[in-house]
């Protein structure tokens, strides 16, 4: 099934792998225009090649280090004044590295923070302009179920994501009467390099193997399975939608039913 997306322009952060590159492929599927943001010139090329491209879509490229959040934050308005405005934004960023919230140095938090939250607010209010004049806009953010529930061992992730959650809802609230829909998406385990790295961080720590850690995990979701990227980006390209014009300001699990079952 595809969406009705022809013609829309989105840009998609972190779109070089794993759930940001499934949006990416998605959304161009679908018919929109995708420019790609994340670090490496050489990968965004690859991916941005390969794109579908079913209704001769122009895709396009930023380079941005997301820890340098005002210099990537200024790539993104000075393209913006280039090629005009977006239609769609989807807010996607690694997380910050694994450990209890005890453990972590402040200076920690302050640095997840800027790909982050920083990151994420200077580019909305680079595309939220071009979205007033036109009434129309989707602002999607990649967080993670941590949001509804905190997952032990991803103490700063914790409070990070946390604060995404917040500061989303505040804005869906802000820009409603604008025509602009904030919700988030909130990835349970889903088959990524980082979970391949948490669950060899895990293992080390209790002296196993990560097959082994990843059998506790999936025994305990009650799909018993690990989610695949392609079906977080389904429900992105929804909420990028028409369709979802009145969906807003909400957070969605997809996680397999595994904070349901909580």
């Amino acid at each position: 099934m595809t969406l009705p997306l022809e013609g829309r322009r989105a840009i998609v952060c972190g779109s070089t792998q794993g759930i940001g590159r499934a949006c990416a492929e998605r959304l161009a599927a679908d018919g929109s225009h995708v420019t790609l943001l994340a670090r490496s010139p050489e990968a965004l090329a690859e991916v941005r090649d390969a794109l579908p491209v079913p209704a001769k879509q122009r895709h396009a490229w930023i380079a941005g280090d997301f820890n340098s959040w005002e210099d990537t934050a200024r790539s993104v308005s000075e393209f913006l004044e280039d090629r005009g405005e977006v239609d769609i934004l989807v807010n996607n960023t690694g997380g910050p590295p694994p450990g209890t919230a005890l453990d972590a140095n402040p200076a920690d938090y302050l640095d997840a923070m800027k790909p982050h939250l920083a990151l994420s607010q200077a580019i909305v209010q680079a595309v939220v302009p071009g979205m007033k004049k036109t009434k129309h806009g989707r602002i999607i953010n990649v967080i993670s179920t941590s949001v509804l529930m905190p997952i032990r061992g991803l103490g700063v992730s914790n409070a990070v994501r946390g604060a995404m959650g917040n500061w989303s809802r505040t804005l869906a609230d802000e820009l409603a009467a604008d025509g602009i829909t904030v919700n988030n998406v909130l990835p349970g385990f889903t088959e990524t390099g980082r979970l391949k790295a948490i669950f060899e961080r895990k293992a080390q720590k209790a002296g196993t193997t990560p097959e082994k850690i990843r059998q506790q995990i999936v025994n305990a979701i009650p799909a018993r399975r690990i989610g695949q990227p392609e079906e977080l980006a389904a429900l992105v390209a929804f909420l990028a939608s028409d369709m979802a014009g009145y969906i807003n300001g909400v957070s969605i699990p997809v996680d397999g039913g595994r904070l349901a079952a909580l």
